[in-house]
């Protein structure tokens, strides 16, 4: 096929081979499942089962079966009510007044009400716990009750997209009176919440299976039962669709999906998604020079890439935010034109004969070609004079060496932004005050700490659209292309499709 013609010619001209298949470490003991239950391949396991520990964007579609948030999102992104039924932010972004509804219980049999609210949002930010709503939370000063169903948040600063957030990455109600009695630790080992589904049987990095909650306040899922195989690597969750062993599953290559297009029995899709592929850069170490920085992104072929890799269908971008989201910017191009890339490293004393040594890391199977795309950009860099050192980062400790600040020189990562607001995309991965920044540059903090602030919306998303052009103008990050969602299932088995690429079993059915 001409894809595959494609991905083929691009390595060969990179001097670099198709990565081989992965083998799965041992056959899965669920085998495919009957009308009253799903087989899910998973490429990563939770982090924690406390959902407001850790911010892992692959975790949310097994924690929005446990869990609840306060509000959610349709298809389209739009926002729509949940646990809160109404809300109004005040003008000057200063506190958030809500409601929420009175026939929702834990899975325990408690009621749940603004206390819990109180305690997942202000108790536990304010705890010695390791949260990362800690971060996303800091400006929340209170939650002022006013019964079990009506409260107001309280901010320190203007917090003008708290409806964004009440959607996104932690935020989610947990039971007050549960994590009283039991623990913390408890709690992560035996967690309840108010979603669809209860845990009923957890292995770490190996299952996890979940069986409907009948008091779910909620429409009643289809779906009985629901079992996650953790399965890593993305040419073995292929293999696990094929063979049967599971009923759906997502980032398989792309030449597997159109692979697949032949079995009657399957459908494979390609989506995009409100991800960005990028490359996180440092300000230091190898990535000091902005020159070096700047020939970097001259040298990666985007369009390239997309056509080897995912078949045209994976959308370049010159800015850190997805086409379509606020804060993309439309008319502003970065080219691909490697001999400009070759005098910005001749100004800086590099060529091909002393090239420019760096660090770069990856992911194996975290999104769709990941190390093979990164094995073609360093092949891309080797020919205008840029040495990288490929290595392989897991998944599950990218977080911990970007909090720590040991992130090799560049590093190639799908950030998610289910929200689409330029605040999650630019305003997060360039603020030195965040956890998820690699370039620490004060300046970009005082510019993004006063646009989190800024409560006039126009001027706001145009103030990220001037900071994305001055920080990709410097080096400071390298966006490369939308990112694609690749899925695997049944025929027979239908779910609804969301933006954000949330694959919620909720939403599945046999048909």
């Amino acid at each position: 096929m001409a894809y595959e013609i494609q991905r083929r010619t691009l390595l060969q001209m990179l001097g670099i081979g198709a990565a081989s298949a992965g083998v799965m470490g041992g056959s899965l003991k669920v085998l495919a499942a009957d009308g009253d239950s799903v087989t899910i391949g998973w490429p990563n396991d939770v982090p924690s089962w406390d959902p407001n520990l850790r911010f892992a964007p692959d975790a949310q579609p097994l924690y929005k079966q446990v869990f609840s948030q306060p509000l959610t999102q349709n298809p389209d992104l739009s926002l729509a009510p949940n646990l809160i039924t109404k809300w109004e932010m005040a003008d000057d972004g200063m506190s958030f007044a809500f409601e929420i509804r009175d026939d929702v219980t834990f899975q325990n049999g408690d009621k749940m009400t603004t206390e819990d609210f109180r305690f997942s949002f202000v108790e536990r930010k304010n705890s010695d716990l390791p949260l990362d709503i800690k971060n996303s939370w800091r400006n929340l000063t209170d939650i002022e009750i006013e019964s079990p169903t009506k409260a107001t948040m309280k901010f320190a600063k203007p917090a003008t997209t708290v409806p964004q957030w009440l959607t996104f990455l932690g935020s989610y109600v947990v039971p007050k009176g549960y994590i009283t009695e039991v623990g913390e630790k408890a709690f992560a080992e035996k967690p309840i919440g108010t979603g669809p589904y209860r845990l009923v049987d957890y292995q770490l990095n190996s299952r996890a299976v979940m069986e409907r909650y009948d008091g779910f306040w909620g429409p009643k899922p289809a779906i009985k039962r629901v079992i996650f195989e953790i399965i890593k690597d993305p040419s073995a969750r292929g293999a696990a669709v094929k063979s049967g062993q599971v009923d759906l599953t997502i980032n398989v290559p792309v030449r597997e999906v159109e692979r697949y297009e032949s079995d009657p029995n399957l459908v494979g899709e390609i989506n995009p998604i409100a991800r960005l592929i990028l490359l996180q850069c440092r300000a230091d170490q190898g990535f000091t020079d902005q020159n070096v920085r700047l020939a970097a992104h001259h040298a990666i072929n985007k369009e390239a890439l997309s056509k080897a890799f995912y078949g045209g269908k994976a959308v370049p971008v010159p800015v850190p935010a997805t086409p379509g989201s606020p804060g993309y910017v439309e008319g502003f191009e970065f080219p691909y034109d490697p001999e400009k890339a070759k005098e910005l490293l001749a100004e800086s004393g590099y060529g091909p004969d002393n090239p420019a040594k760096i660090t770069f890391g990856t992911t194996n199977g975290h999104f769709p070609s990941d190390y093979d795309m990164a094995r073609a950009i360093q092949q891309m860099w080797s020919q205008v004079g840029i040495d990288a050192e490929l290595q392989t980062v897991e998944y599950t400790k990218y977080f911990e060496l970007v909090r720590s600040g040991t992130l090799p020189d560049a590093m190639l990562y799908s950030w998610d932004n289910a929200t689409g607001d330029p605040e999650i995309y630019a305003g997060y991965l360039l603020n030195p005050n965040m956890p998820f920044s690699a370039f620490k540059l004060a300046e970009f903090g005082e510019t993004l700490d006063g646009l989190f602030a800024e409560t006039d919306y126009e001027k706001r998303i145009q103030g990220y659209r001037d900071f994305e052009v001055r920080a990709v103008e410097m080096g400071a990050t390298i966006p490369i292309l939308q990112t694609v969602q690749t899925l695997v299932h049944k025929k027979g088995l239908s779910y609804e499709k969301f933006q954000n690429g949330w694959v919620l079993a909720n939403t599945m059915k046999w048909t």
